[in-house]
């Protein structure tokens, strides 16, 4: 059974919903995953329900020099599969870990920021969007005090959904990094093995931010992995984001691959080779 492409709307964006209503992975050929069906499938596994209160797997909680220094909580799952990711032996993983509601989290981060004079908490290691709820009950909490949260993810699920954007607009101390997985949809499938249409739901992402009241550059900014893209690819990767607004294309947070040995490890079982990458013990004061 052929599909035409001219029966959809020619907004790229609805088409992927399209796409995904139809289910079309069994209908044509597709060159990788879908991670909207990945993040349902890893939610069964790293979050459960524990009278009413959604909890999620975490393998770690850490303080950190990193933003000038954060306290983390390292969660389990992703709904991407990233072939240079520094924490795949958890993010690509889905029974390790231990479950905590968000109360224990939010109690845990704060006593780290409180013993080293912290200002800033964030959720890293996976996706943290994939629990929702647990999420959006930290955010509560955070909202409360003078910290700022700061939401690092790949906006898949922002991108997908426009409400989760919304509700993210209601917290005054939440800054949300989109991570980009390369410069163009072709990189983007090869990094993560998704499928490359889903690239696009990093860019509508940025616009569900933007139209739901979020200051570009300053509540939301995009981040992207540069260690497997030319010049060229970057060049236009500045001029897609200066279309949807010009602050973006000038506050990238640029990332490399830190060669830590279970990154190289991930790297060689891929047999991936980065143009440009930084040694973990001369990391550039601009990725710290």
């Amino acid at each position: 059974m052929l599909i035409s492409t001219t029966s959809f709307k020619t907004n790229t964006y609805r088409y992927i919903e399209v796409l995904l209503e139809l289910s079309v992975s069994k209908l044509v050929e597709m060159r990788g995953f879908n991670p909207i069906e990945l993040t349902k499938t890893v939610r069964r596994w790293v979050v459960r329900y524990n009278r009413g209160v959604e909890e999620r797997r975490y393998y770690r909680f850490r303080g950190g020099k990193w933003y000038g220094g954060i306290a983390t909580g390292d969660v389990v799952g992703c709904n991407l599969r990233c072939k240079f990711c520094w924490s795949w032996r958890f993010s690509h993983a889905l029974d390790k870990g231990e479950f905590y509601s968000p109360k224990q989290v939010f109690e845990k981060l704060f006593d780290i920021v409180l013993d080293r004079g912290y200002r800033y908490i964030r959720l890293s290691g996976g996706e943290p969007t994939i629990s929702w709820s647990h999420l959006i009950e930290i955010l509560k909490l955070i909202d409360e005090t003078s910290m700022v949260f700061i939401l690092e993810t790949n906006g898949i699920l922002l991108g997908y959904d426009e409400n989760l954007a919304k509700e993210l607009a209601n917290f005054s101390n939440v800054v949300i990094r989109i991570s980009f997985k390369g410069t163009t949809a072709e990189e983007f499938h090869v990094l993560t093995g998704a499928e490359p249409m889903f690239y696009e739901l990093q860019f509508k992402a940025l616009e569900n931010l933007m139209n739901s009241g979020m200051k570009p550059g300053e509540d939301f900014y995009p981040a992207v992995m540069l260690s497997f893209s030319p010049d060229e690819n970057y060049r236009a990767f500045k001029k897609r984001l200066s279309l949807i607004h010009p602050t973006l294309a000038e506050s990238i947070d640029e990332e490399y691959v830190i060669l830590y040995p279970h990154v190289v490890e991930i790297l060689n079982k891929f047999r991936l080779k980065p143009r440009k990458a930084v040694n973990p013990y001369d990391i550039p004061d601009f990725m710290i």
